[in-house]
């Protein structure tokens, strides 16, 4: 049986405490998303009843129940087979996995602009760009120091072609791109042809958001632009009609929790063409022979969708889109600024006796270009930060889901840890194997960190049981 939605009078006296008033006088907005409350007692009841506070939502967001009642029902009621045939079964595939593509490209308003091409997750979507680009030594690959690894990952593909590339620098102090010399790395290799810069629209880990007028000013001085969107799209609108990236990856368990496994990326048509596919296989052709050295790809979003899609899968992308939809983008973009807004304010409040910090929190210490992730370290009353891996263990006694570690970013451990160039030739050039923490104690710097990360189903009581967890290590 269906549960029906029970409205709670949230703004009841009686059932606000003293601090939740301080924080809806604070930010009034917060009001305007109780249908998240509601969808929190309904969809995410698991939260509460298993008094879990899950603060990872970078990581991996939470999957509604509607969503796996719909995806149920659409498997047991119906036959679905391989796509690449005409039969019934595939012909119903094929109409959904179509309806699902057709609603990606309608969810970020792509029009007819784009192609939307199935990946098993935003890393597949990113090595397409990387095989396929055209990098040669006329070419040139420039890198934000703020990107997740399967961004930095592109620099083999390019290097391997004999094509030149750069990390455009971060300001230590906000971890802000540095607009000057990233203008000026910008305007730089006028003569170069296939120029690709890269970045992300929200980092991974510290939750700053790089401006998205940079996908304009690149493209106006000469360069394509691969925008990573992962950590950027759960929480914010992106509208490829005002945007126009020329690629841009999308991870849609990040987005509403279910199916994993599968992503997109979002191909730009003007870009089509330029792409080189190294190979081909099944799926991505309209006809290959064995005997001769002949094949023709398809001239559409399947040259770059290898083998069978995930035809089983891909339909749940329709129903979790229509959840997002209900419930609004503007609803979610906005319960996450309030609670990011409230919580960074509060952590930074709090201090020992000694009134040296408990936490260090990387990055800019205001809401102005940050979303819902919050990184940081803890330390003692001595000033001595405390590993990373017992913070989490500890957070874990109490049912707390963070994250810690490097978060597959080292561009920012680097710059936050102070790990300079040279510590890390020492290490690349005298080890042939290695590790993260194998390089800890070689360099003797600490590495890693706290990543806590706010969703469509967090509330003010879980921001207020880790607050409370944080005072924990208050004169510790």
């Amino acid at each position: 049986m269906q549960k029906e939605l029970e409205i709670k009078e949230n703004n009841s006296s009686s059932s606000v405490s003293e601090r939740e008033k301080i924080f809806l006088n604070k930010y009034p907005e917060y009001s305007d998303t109780a249908i998240l409350d509601q969808l929190r007692a309904v969809d995410y009841a698991r939260l509460d009843e298993q008094k879990h506070v899950y603060l990872d939502y970078t990581g991996g967001n939470l999957y509604a129940e509607s969503q796996i009642a719909k995806h149920h029902k659409l498997l047991t009621a119906d036959i679905l087979g391989n796509p690449h045939s005409g039969n019934p079964s595939s012909r119903l595939s094929s109409q959904l996995v179509s309806e699902a593509r057709s609603k990606v490209l309608e969810f970020f308003n792509a029009g007819d602009n784009y192609f939307c091409v199935f990946t098993q997750n935003a890393s597949g979507a990113l090595k397409i760009v990387g095989e396929c680009y055209p990098f040669n030594q006329d070419g040139f690959l420039l890198l934000s120091l703020d990107n997740h690894n399967s961004v930095n990952g592109i620099r083999e593909f390019a290097s391997n072609k004999g094509c030149a590339y750069e990390y455009s620098p971060l300001h230590k102090e906000n971890l802000y791109l540095d607009e000057e010399k990233l203008l000026k790395n910008l305007d730089s290799h006028p003569g170069k042809t296939n120029k690709l810069f890269a970045y992300p629209a929200q980092s991974n880990v510290s939750g700053i958001k790089h401006p998205l007028k940079y996908v304009k000013i690149a493209k106006e001085k000469g360069w394509d632009v691969l925008l990573d969107t992962a950590a950027f799209v759960p929480s914010d609108k992106l509208d490829l009609q005002e945007v126009q990236p020329d690629f841009a990856s999308i991870s849609f368990y990040k987005i509403f929790g279910y199916p994993t496994g599968i992503g997109c990326l979002l191909l730009h048509k003007r870009m089509f063409n330029k792409l080189v596919k190294p190979w081909y296989a099944g799926g991505t052709i309209s006809l290959s022979a064995a005997t001769y050295r002949g094949h023709y790809l398809m001239p559409n979003h399947e040259r770059f969708e290898d083998g069978t899609v995930n035809y089983l899968s891909i339909p749940a992308i329709t129903f979790g889109l229509e959840h997002i939809l209900n419930i609004g983008i503007q609803v979610i973009t906005k319960r996450v600024k309030c609670l990011a807004g409230w919580l960074l304010e509060e952590l930074l409040a709090v201090k020992h006796d000694n009134g040296k910090p408990v936490l260090k929190i990387f990055g800019a210490h205001d809401m102005t270009r940050r979303g819902g992730t919050i990184v940081m370290n803890f330390y003692n009353k001595e000033g001595e930060v405390y590993s990373h891996n017992f913070v989490e263990q500890d957070a874990n006694r109490h049912n707390i889901s963070l994250r810690s570690g490097c978060f597959c970013n080292p561009g920012l451990d680097e710059i936050n840890n102070e790990i300079t160039y040279q510590d890390l030739e020492r290490y690349f050039t005298t080890h042939e194997a290695g590790n993260f923490y194998d390089m800890i104690d070689f360099i003797g710097i600490l590495r890693g960190a706290i990543r806590i990360s706010i969703g469509l189903a967090t509330n003010f009581a879980d921001i207020e049981t880790f607050l409370k967890f944080v005072n924990e290590y208050k004169n510790r």
